[in-house]
């Protein structure tokens, strides 16, 4: 049991699931939801992230499998499929009933959120329009914050854009470590189309546009905190960019003799990297950062709704 609990909690992609979550309860402490709101919106939010991840891992078992993906715990048989669908249906089925307490509004549109993000698994994910279920869903998550609040007053547009922009930037650094394995297996989705460059400009780009509307959308002047969070958004994911290209660069690779075989996974040069430790995974942590910092920032001033 404690076997499979595991394997569940590692194919739920709990890196992004915790940041999400933790950003989605920080906003709604902020707009003003009483403690028994902020737990419904962050019980609706983990549900949505354990759904969406499970989800993930079970649609792309087949695909982790023949790149040797042996950090996906679906892949390295951590966990079965079965085990890891009923869990993804499960946590679809529930991520509207803590949003059921708040109103059927916001309710509504954390489904809408969560249908989004289901629909790049599948068929969005090998598309040009990759981008934009990452868009929709972090647009309508704002919207489900402030829409639970008592009235359910409307969203300001400028955070439901940030919203938008903060997830499309997410979109392309969370697909850019695995840019080689997805041409591989056949997944050409539009960061694919980019090309590594083309991601990380995207990724970068976006992420400071999210940044500069939270600081500059709310009415009166900015503050010096956020003219600084732009600037830290503006300087930051680039430079992690450069520094994880750079480490990986220089380290040494090892040849193995087919894709998947052993322990390792085998890179575009016929390199192997066991268990994918070098994966540049420091763009997405630099965006999970940024965003977190951005929220602090947002409900300290005051300035939501």
């Amino acid at each position: 049991m404690v076997h499979v609990v595991l394997g569940l909690v590692r194919a739920s992609h709990p890196e992004p699931a915790v940041a999400v979550t933790t950003v989605s309860a920080l906003l709604a402490w902020g707009v003003g939801h009483p403690p028994a709101g902020v737990a419904a919106v962050a019980l609706t939010v983990l549900a949505s992230q354990l759904a969406i991840g499970w989800v993930n891992d079970l649609l792309d078992a087949d695909r982790d499998t023949a790149v040797g993906r042996r950090d996906k715990p679906v892949a390295a048989g951590q966990v079965g499929r079965r085990t890891v669908g009923v869990a993804g249906v499960l946590a679809a089925v529930a991520t509207p009933l803590p949003a059921l307490t708040l109103n059927p509004t916001a309710a509504f549109w954390a489904t809408v959120a969560l249908v989004s993000a289901l629909l790049y698994n599948w068929p969005l994910k090998s598309t040009p329009a990759s981008v934009l279920p990452y868009a929709v869903s972090f647009g309508a998550l704002p919207a489900f914050v402030v829409l639970g609040l008592p009235g359910t007053p409307t969203p300001p547009a400028w955070l439901v854009a940030a919203g938008a922009l903060l997830g499309a930037g997410a979109h392309f650094a969370n697909v850019l470590p695995d840019l080689a394995d997805d041409a591989r297996t056949g997944v050409r989705g539009l960061p694919h189309r980019l090309g590594p460059a083309g991601t990380r400009t995207a990724a970068v780009l976006l992420l400071l546009a999210a940044t500069a509307t939270l600081v500059l959308g709310p009415p009166g002047p900015p503050s010096w905190a956020g003219l600084g969070a732009i600037a830290v958004a503006a300087v930051v994911p680039p430079a992690v960019s450069y520094a994880s290209r750079a480490s990986a660069g220089s380290r040494p690779a090892t040849a193995a003799p087919a894709v998947g075989g052993g322990t390792g996974v085998v890179g575009d040069a016929g390199t192997v990297r066991p268990d994918r430790p070098d994966r540049p995974v420091a763009v997405f942590r630099a965006v999970m950062l940024v965003a977190l910092i951005d929220v602090v920032l947002l409900v300290a001033s005051g300035r939501v709704v």
